[in-house]
């Protein structure tokens, strides 16, 4: 009878220790970066952090063709890079370097005069503007704000510059979202955390410039128990970003952002985006949110001020969200600045490019390193150093970092653990074999 107990003990663990490896796969594989979004709300609830992989092959092309040859590069709906061009021999050499080549009336230097003369106008908050590479053309659009005879003036300052100027009016206004994805407090207003960075001696985190001036106290909660730390640099308008030193030694520091729902995303790389690439942001009020860049170096009047050199993308947000990051593949692009609509009925919104933003400010982020819209290609063979890092992997792990790659993979290998050490607790749980009495051979 107790040999049958151990043999039936044995096989409800070593049963619940295969369940346990399964169900823990399936949770790490969800969980890793890349892995499934659970953190994400609304119709994102199903999208998974891998985002589309894409080679800047178009960004390339534009280089070395030049701005009086080419008008910009996007992402084709078939994933291939496409690259806007003004003549028969530009659009040969896209088509040999692999990319898809469509001829277009305006170079981009015909549409960066046409931004200039709009920017050299008197400023009219609520007006934005930026370069539409795929309809060759420089979009004007004016919020609900602009009355109706300031936008007159707008749209025949519009049709003095050409046709290479569309116009086009939203109903809803640009703002910037002071109210990532942790949240941040101060007097009595909320923004988010982007991004961890250091000087090589100091932490900071990366946020917008719009939040608070130098000075500005932040702390983890409403009540202001818990301080995060003091704004030390701030640019804003003209930029958006700002670097909140960190007073609190006890915070994270290393290159891991959390996305909410338990999931974290490890940084790895720093980029600027390409138009068409999927892109992800999150934010302390509407958490982990998807959508497409739509737009480079726009430019938006906000009432505070006029940013330049903005991302524009689909991606929804909502005030709260300002200073989030913005991310695909583990790879920082950006941080929120501001934008017009809700996670409701859609809109779209503004990013401070990360590149720029460390350049001026003279930091890195812990351990990521310059990259191309897609971190498993390098640009043309060539490496380059990330703004304010050295560019080389020096193959040297902190303890923060081996910690944060573990909670990376999230509750799942807690869980492959158990099951693992209980398959081996079976091995000890034998059954007694039966044991025979000698007798001598002479006996009866």
């Amino acid at each position: 009878m107790v040999k049958h107990m151990r043999r039936g003990v044995r096989r409800v663990v070593r049963f619940a220790a295969v369940g346990a490896l399964v169900c823990g796969g399936v949770m790490v594989s969800q969980a890793v970066p890349g892995g499934s979004a659970h953190g994400t709300t609304g119709s994102d609830g199903s999208r998974a952090l891998t985002a589309r992989q894409t080679d800047d092959v178009g960004g390339r092309l534009v280089s070395a063709l030049g701005t009086s040859r080419t008008a910009g590069n996007w992402i084709g709906a078939d994933g291939r890079p496409v690259v806007a061009v003004t003549d028969d021999t530009a659009a040969g050499e896209v088509s040999r370097a692999g990319a898809t080549a469509k001829r277009v009336r305006y170079s981009m230097e015909q549409l960066a005069s046409a931004t200039e003369k709009l920017r050299s106008a008197p400023r009219v908050a609520g007006t934005a503007w930026m370069v539409d590479p795929k309809s060759n053309q420089v979009v004007l659009v004016g919020d609900s704000t602009v009355s109706t005879a300031r936008w007159s003036r707008m749209k025949d300052l519009a049709a003095e510059v050409g046709d290479e100027v569309r116009t086009q009016r939203t109903t809803d206004s640009f703002t910037t979202r002071t109210a990532g994805a942790s949240p941040m407090f101060t007097n009595g207003s909320r923004c988010s955390a982007g991004f961890n960075v250091t000087n090589g001696q100091t932490g900071f985190i990366l946020t917008a410039g719009h939040c608070g001036p130098p000075g500005t106290p932040w702390f983890t909660d409403a009540t202001g128990r818990t301080k995060i730390g003091t704004t030390v640099q701030t640019s804003f308008p003209g930029n958006d970003f700002s670097l909140v030193r960190y007073d609190n030694t006890s915070l994270d520091r290393s290159s891991v952002l959390n996305v909410g729902g338990g999931q974290v995303v490890r940084v790895t790389g720093v980029a600027d985006p390409v138009v068409g690439q999927e892109v992800f942001r999150s934010g302390s009020t509407t958490g982990l949110r998807s959508g497409k860049v739509t737009g480079l170096n726009a430019t938006v009047n906000y009432p505070e001020g006029t940013v330049t050199g903005l991302v524009q993308a689909t991606v929804c947000a909502e005030p709260g969200d300002s200073g989030g990051p913005l991310f695909a593949q583990g790879v920082a692009l950006g941080v929120t600045s501001g934008g017009s609509g809700d996670c409701t009925k859609g809109g779209v919104t503004f990013f401070q490019p990360v590149t720029k933003a460390l350049t001026a400010l003279g930091v890195s982020i812990p351990g990521a390193k310059a990259q191309s819209a897609n971190p498993s290609i390098a640009s043309g063979g060539q490496t380059g150093a990330a703004p304010g890092t050295s560019g080389v992997d020096d193959g040297v792990s902190t303890l923060d970092d081996v910690v944060a790659y573990a909670q990376s993979f999230g509750p799942g290998l807690v869980v492959i653990v158990v099951g693992f050490a209980g398959l081996l607790s079976t091995l000890a749980i034998r059954p007694r074999s039966r044991r025979y009495r000698r007798y001598p051979a002479g006996w009866g």
